[in-house]
């Protein structure tokens, strides 16, 4: 005969089986953690070839693939560190990677942290306060993320020109958080609905300001959530080419993915620093994703069936 005991219940031996990992229903079995593995190496894959050819001087590069290196390791007639002196400091194309890794830095951090503060406010106007209208100034923020960003690049270019911000790193600020903000509000108003309202009602009750409570209350329970929109208008702004080149364009400001363009030169005589300039520019995405995935899944799943 067979008993059935309730989770949580028991003896204290039941109980701590049943709270062990991989014990229940939904864990894993090994084909699927050996489907899973084989299919993480095949999306590593070029991104471990590209590591590769970045170690590989341009006369092999240009002879065998990156594959025949891992056969033949001791060869080191085929390998060089002189990829990354030439990609960090001056080289034939005239790039510095070096000062436009640092220009990255100074447009991704703005542009992601800003449109984040202003469309969290904007979440909780439309979650917790009422007002005339909210509903559908809503719809008119979520409708424009159907808007393709390229039919705005000619008037702000003309906007920019008028005020004499082109080329600045305020004119590719200010692009991107408006073109961020529509999907930031969006994220954050469907978690923010998922909140518990007694949570709400009891700061109210407390005599609480709306700026008290979204500071102290809903700021750290949308952390998931404040985390995916990072993820994404990082990587985003991060690997971003056309608002930067054509609002930044070559010169002091110029960023990593307009160098990485620029650094093979007109005549090809930089191609074989492209893999050790690409990999360079992977690697601040790599961490900050892996820093914040855990909260990723959670926060987009979290109020996609609520509000």
């Amino acid at each position: 005969m067979t008993t059935t005991v309730q989770p949580g219940t028991g003896t204290p031996d039941q109980v701590i089986k049943q709270s062990k990992p991989g014990s229940g229903a939904g864990s894993a079995t090994p084909i699927v953690r050996t489907v899973l593995f084989l299919l993480c190496c095949l999306w590593m894959l070029p991104v471990f070839g590209l590591l590769i050819s970045s170690f590989r001087t341009r006369t092999a590069q240009g002879e065998s693939g990156w594959w025949t290196a891992i056969a033949n390791p001791l060869d080191f007639t085929q390998w060089t560190l002189n990829n990354y002196a030439q990609v960090l400091g001056d080289n034939a194309s005239g790039v510095n990677m070096g000062k436009a890794f640092i220009n990255s830095f100074v447009v991704t951090v703005p542009a992601t942290i800003i449109p984040i503060l202003i469309a969290a406010f904007a979440a909780y106007a439309f979650t917790f306060m009422e007002w005339k209208g909210r509903d559908v100034v809503f719809v008119i923020i979520v409708g424009l993320l159907v808007v393709p960003n390229q039919v705005a690049l000619v008037p702000l270019l003309k906007l920019y020109k008028q005020l004499d911000l082109n080329g600045t790193f305020l004119a590719v600020w200010l692009a991107h958080i408006g073109f961020g903000m529509p999907l930031a509000v969006y994220i954050l108003r469907n978690y923010m609905a998922g909140l518990p309202k007694a949570v709400i009602e009891s700061a109210k009750i407390d005599g609480a300001s709306h700026f008290t409570t979204f500071w102290k209350l809903i700021m750290p329970m949308s952390t998931p959530a404040l985390a995916s929109f990072a993820i994404f208008q990082f990587l985003w702004v991060w690997n971003d080419l056309l608002v930067a080149l054509i609002f930044l364009g070559r010169g002091d400001n110029t960023i990593l993915t307009v160098a990485l363009q620029g650094m093979q030169g007109q005549t090809g005589q930089g191609k074989e620093l492209i893999p050790a300039a690409g990999f360079i520019t992977i690697l601040v995405p790599i961490v900050v994703f892996l820093a914040l995935q855990r909260f990723f899944i959670r926060g987009m799943t979290s109020g996609a069936v609520k509000g």
